[in-house]
């Protein structure tokens, strides 16, 4: 399932790079399909691939295992109803099923964590907070039905509690445990960090969306604690490996890009918030130059383990030099990208495609040798 969910959610990105020069359909409705059909349903498999580790319980429950697929059925029917293939309606049926399922993971999180073998590790946390902003995320999109006069400050609070709430929080708990994990070397001080930094994370998340709603400079704070909860993680990072260990090794260099891709976003936003740049192209920036780097090092890590389960083995350790290759230029090519389009320059596009086709290549090459 979680190979699946990994080779669906690259497809969706190859879909969005090709449909945004086109124009048709509009931004929002390609958003929607990378968000709902690719990230959204990945973003699920891997908490239900981390929290028995993080509390040392069991693997999850089939039918928990399973919630993904059932989250890209609700994200296609977004999707339609944004095209008007299908009725508006089809937005709070896709709002309400994904509501229902993000409830149960919430459950059945706080569960393993309360009868865990000893304290859980705390980015468990990190994936509540997550779960609750995109609950409340999911909460106002009947609201905009119920509301007209007041959607688009309903509308701002949607998508910041998604970008920045669900999938940001997502991303910024995993790298802490990901990064020392993809570089082999444990770290001490990343249990404490998370502890220190989830309220000023989470804080900043709600500044930055009831400001964006309602009063930009809320926003701009928001952003500015954003920012010193990332500096500080890219500080840490530095400190520990150094930046040749980091952006020596293809997988490291991707998910430090995707640090570095955050930064560009909360840059954009404040650009936005300025009035010098468009809040399209720093929707754009954020596919190609956060979240294209975040994915293809995380899948560069985790495609192999998923593949090969159990214990380390010299054909996983194959399958991961291969998807290695070429990682650092990659993570340059969706950085470019992700600065291009960010400053209106549509063909910022190109370099993202570039770095996608080239893993693509060696996914194959991957995929293919596992096979032989």
């Amino acid at each position: 399932m979680l190979t699946y969910l990994g080779l669906s959610v690259l497809a969706t990105f190859a879909v969005a790079l090709v449909l945004l020069p086109l124009g048709r359909p509009a931004l929002p409705a390609v958003a929607h399909l990378l968000l709902t059909v690719g990230i959204m349903p990945l973003i699920f498999g891997v908490i239900t691939h981390f929290i028995p580790v993080l509390t040392r319980s069991g693997a999850a429950p089939r039918s928990l295992v399973l919630a993904p697929v059932l989250l890209q059925i609700a994200g296609g029917l977004s999707f339609l109803s944004f095209t008007g293939e299908a009725p508006a309606a089809g937005f709070a049926a896709a709002a309400s099923a994904a509501l229902l399922l993000a409830a149960t993971l919430a459950g059945w999180m706080s569960l393993r964590a309360r009868r865990a073998l000893g304290t859980p590790h705390p980015c468990w946390h990190w994936y509540l907070a997550a779960i609750s902003l995109l609950g409340i995320a999911l909460l106002l999109v009947p609201a905009m039905a119920c509301w007209p006069q007041a959607r688009n400050t309903l509308r701002l609070l949607h998508l910041h509690l998604n970008v920045l709430g669900f999938v940001g929080l997502t991303a910024l708990g995993t790298l802490q445990v990901l990064l020392p994990t993809v570089l082999n070397a444990a770290d001490a001080t990343a249990g404490q960090r998370l502890r220190r930094h989830l309220p000023l994370a989470v804080g900043a998340v709600l500044m930055i969306a009831a400001g964006a709603a309602v009063w930009v400079p809320l926003a701009l704070a928001g952003a500015l604690l954003l920012a010193t909860v990332v500096l500080s993680l890219v500080h840490a990072n530095l400190i520990r490996h150094g930046w040749r260990r980091l952006f020596g090794d293809g997988a490291a260099a991707a998910l430090s890009a995707a640090l570095a891709g955050v930064l560009l976003l909360l840059g954009l936003g404040v650009g936005h918030a300025a009035g010098t740049l468009d809040s399209r192209d720093s929707s754009v920036a954020f596919i190609v130059g956060f979240l294209l780097p975040l994915v293809t090092g995380a899948l560069t890590h985790l495609l192999p383990v998923w593949l090969l389960p159990g214990k380390r083995t010299p054909r996983r350790d194959r399958l991961h030099a291969t998807l290695r290759r070429g990682g650092v230029q990659r993570a340059l090519l969706f950085l470019a990208a992700g600065a291009l389009l960010g400053s209106g320059v549509s063909a910022g596009v190109w370099p993202a495609l570039l770095g996608l086709l080239h893993f693509f290549g060696v996914l194959l090459q991957a995929l293919w040798a596992n096979c032989e």
